[in-house]
């Protein structure tokens, strides 16, 4: 397996589980080469994920609508991020 698609929030939720699983997540992705294809964010379990495993130089790949790409949502630091015209558009992307 070379990547694996992680729909995930953008918030962290209230119990603490939710933050340490997808840190544990993230440390397999990158402990087994496995890339990440996600929403793009870098703010709640979305950012968690994704900054663990560039935490280890694991590939991360972001896809984020247009509308949300401004500064406070999306990540800068992942390895590529395409940028789609709709959420649907987003959905089927990612699920690619």
């Amino acid at each position: 397996m070379k990547k694996v698609a992680v729909f995930c929030g953008s918030s962290l939720g209230f119990r603490t589980v939710y933050k340490n699983e997808a840190i544990a997540l993230g440390n397999y992705f990158a402990d087994n080469d496995i890339g990440l294809v996600y929403g793009g964010g870098k703010i709640g379990m979305m950012g968690i994920l994704a900054d663990t495993i560039l935490q280890k130089k694991g590939e991360v790949i972001g896809v984020i609508p247009g509308l949300l790409r401004h500064e406070e949502v999306a990540h800068s630091d992942i390895s590529e991020m395409i940028v789609t015209k709709t959420m649907s558009k987003r959905k089927v992307k990612i699920s690619r």
